[in-house]
């Protein structure tokens, strides 16, 4: 099609930012032509502009970060109306399409977690390797890593390092980071990675010592598995049967998610032992990949984040959308307001 090859030269970063595990994404989604596709983690573009290209379709992109919309303005340009952007969250995804016209849509794709584009700017405070202010917001409102370091007590600190960074040392990180705070306030990245490697000794061979915390409060102060939790149930409720829902996550924790929402909606459900008159509900999703899709040799070699890549597809019945109870999928911690008011 000449204006999907058009598009890519007329796009900027958008173009030249490869998605991971794009070509598979693209496969899944079936995109035909007239169809109205979200893209619920805009970031850099990659995946709007490879859909626009591959099918005269419309696109919503979504993404929390103004800075990522404002970067996108070219693609939207080059698209001549076929792509729309939003400044939201992606667990508003449903609320979105409506607002842009849309009651149905033909595709979501969600690439989940922190952007290459986020990572690679100091003072957005996301890297330990590139020192800057302890902030990790992907939007610019409420309270940054530096507040919730200050502010939660020992053992929410030792939890959230625990549970959302699967760090083995939290109690002791923990301890070192409330330690640290009393002799002066933790402000960067470079401090906090200091003492996080006071605790957490580097290994040959293995991932930086500050890895799991730093993970641990990104996922924390931007809520992120809560927000992917809700972004796969506005999904099911925004698909029409037939349409497909495609994740690429890259941590365990996302995936694990994932994989326990896919199986819940894949099986027919009931009422329990105490309610057996609750009527059966139907399966909402058929799942499309047994196994995750994982990146190829040729992949890893030019891009090493694909290489935690997982991504998991289903196609949407014409079922009606499952009830939206999602906490037995997601980790028990306090709310990131309870911290702050230091419960």
């Amino acid at each position: 099609m000449t204006a999907g090859r058009d598009l890519g030269d007329k796009a900027g970063s958008a173009a030249r930012h490869i998605p991971v595990l794009g070509g598979p994404a693209l496969d899944f989604l079936n995109l035909r032509a007239g169809g109205i596709y979200i893209d619920g983690t805009f970031g850099a573009g990659g995946y709007s502009a490879a859909m626009l290209a591959a099918a005269d379709c419309r696109v919503i992109g979504i993404d929390r970060d103004q800075t990522a919309i404002a970067s996108g303005f070219d693609l939207v340009l080059a698209a001549q109306g076929r792509l729309t952007l939003v400044e939201d969250r992606f667990s508003n995804l449903d609320d979105v399409a409506r607002q842009c016209g849309a009651e149905q849509v033909d595709g979501v794709v969600l690439d989940v977690g922190v952007s290459s584009m986020q990572l690679d700017r100091p003072e957005r405070g996301f890297s330990f390797r590139l020192d800057g202010p302890l902030d990790m917001r992907m939007s610019n409102d409420g309270p940054s890593a530096a507040d919730v370091v200050a502010a939660a007590d020992e053992r929410d600190l030792a939890n959230i390092i625990f549970l959302l960074g699967e760090e083995r040392h939290s109690r002791g990180v923990a301890r070192a980071i409330v330690k640290a705070r009393t002799e002066a306030p933790i402000t960067t990245t470079a401090a906090l990675a200091r003492i996080v490697g006071s605790v957490v000794r580097a290994k040959p061979n293995e991932i930086h010592p500050a890895t799991r915390t730093f993970q641990a409060l990104r996922i924390f102060v931007n809520d992120e598995l809560g927000e992917l939790g809700g972004a796969l149930a506005a999904s099911e409720r925004i698909l029409k049967a037939g349409s497909r829902l495609v994740v690429v996550s890259f941590h365990s924790l996302e995936d694990r998610i994932v994989k326990s929402y896919l199986v819940s909606r894949g099986e027919a459900r009931g009422g329990s032992r105490h309610l057996p008159e609750v009527a059966q509900l139907p399966a909402s999703f058929t799942t499309l990949t047994k196994r995750p899709v994982v990146a190829d040799a040729q992949e890893n070699a030019r891009n090493p984040r694909a290489r935690s890549a997982k991504l998991r597809a289903a196609e949407r019945t014409d079922a009606p959308a499952h009830d939206a109870d999602l906490s037995d999928l997601l980790p028990r911690l306090p709310s990131l307001d309870d911290v702050m008011k230091g419960r």
